[in-house]
């Protein structure tokens, strides 16, 4: 039997979550989910995560909560937040860092699914290599299951096809993450991994990847630091259904999710 893993792109702020509180039980009905997976690294206030916010995403019916860049944002947190088995960071940081980069979930059905979080190097921070932690951590999940989703939380494309291409036949999935723009590119590679190059955000539209038009261009045009707001209008959720062979750990399907709130 196929398990079904929905992921939803990079959720911004509260208007972010409270789409998903509107729309996450239609779309686990709709397409079947077994596991959900979010992004939560923007999702308290725009940017990083509190334990106050993961709390209103598992209640929810979040499984789990992968990340980013931003998970370091709300530094009181951290630790808090990370210590947290369900939720993860990217797991190319240095050794000692706080938190973990890899997990195994559990669907109500018994099956368990493993998760990665990587973080990409190009226009990014210098951190270890995405590909070779992959293998680390990828010896160590495939111990508990042929079941891995990945989420690459990078700005280069080519980065992330590279690490689709590099994982393929050793991983169920590898989906992007951190453009806040969803790409058209999904498809089963060669050896059996789905990939998207970017899942998309959760939060408004009305926006620029998220935040406020108005102090975005402000900073553009005078490069000064400026307090971003978090809009309200044309909410969205974007994201990802992927059917995973659980035996096999191979990709059966999938599907680009974009629905308007």
């Amino acid at each position: 039997m196929p398990v079904k893993i929905l992921f939803i792109g990079d959720i911004i702020g509260k208007p972010g979550r409270q789409a998903l509180s509107r729309e996450l039980d239609r779309l686990v009905d709709r397409h079947r989910v077994d596991l959900v997976l979010v992004n939560g690294e923007n999702a308290s206030g725009g940017f990083g995560l509190t334990t106050e916010t993961a709390k209103e995403l598992f209640d929810l019916g979040v499984h789990g909560i992968t990340s980013g860049n931003h998970i370091w944002d709300k530094k009181e947190q951290v630790a808090l937040v990370l210590a947290n088995p369900r939720i993860v960071r990217p797991a190319n940081y240095p050794e000692g860092t706080t938190g973990r980069g890899g997990m195994i979930l559990t669907t109500p059905g018994g099956i368990k699914v493993g998760v990665l979080n990587l973080e990409g190097r190009v226009y990014m921070k210098n951190l270890e290599c995405p590909f070779r932690t992959a293998d680390r951590e990828i010896e160590l999940l495939r111990q508990e299951t042929p079941v891995i989703f990945v989420d690459f939380h990078a700005e280069a494309t080519s980065e992330k096809s590279a690490l689709g291409w590099y994982l393929d036949g050793r991983v169920s999935a590898v989906v992007g993450t951190h453009t806040h723009v969803q790409t058209a590119d999904e498809r089963i590679l060669t050896r059996g991994t789905a990939y998207l190059s970017d899942a998309g955000m959760t939060g408004s539209f009305d926006s620029v990847i998220g935040i406020g038009k108005e102090e975005a261009i402000h900073k553009f045009l005078t490069q000064l630091p400026v307090k971003f707001e978090i809009p309200k209008k044309d909410i969205r959720i974007n994201g990802v259904v992927v059917s995973v062979d659980e035996e096999s750990g191979r990709a059966l399907g999938i599907e680009r999710i974009a629905v308007s709130c």
